[in-house]
């Protein structure tokens, strides 16, 4: 998709130096992509110590084996 932005050449200048990109468009979507790769982490670190999650894997295999095995 073609858009038309306004941003400072200083921004794009550093952004280009950072991503070591010779194309501002490919420069422009690292950081976008990097932005949102962070912006996702961070929202899942946000869940850290309100889930409860059930450390009990090697139990719900031991169950599934043993229904695999009921099936044969």
């Amino acid at each position: 998709m073609r858009t038309t932005l306004n941003i400072d050449d200083t921004l794009i200048n550093q952004l280009l130096e950072t991503t070591h990109q010779k194309s501002k468009t490919k420069a422009i979507t690292i950081a976008i992509e990097e932005y949102l790769k962070k912006k996702r982490m961070k929202k899942i670190l946000s869940y850290q110590g309100n889930l409860d999650i059930e450390n009990n894997w090697q139990q719900l295999e031991k169950e599934e084996m043993a229904e695999y095995e009921d099936k044969k």
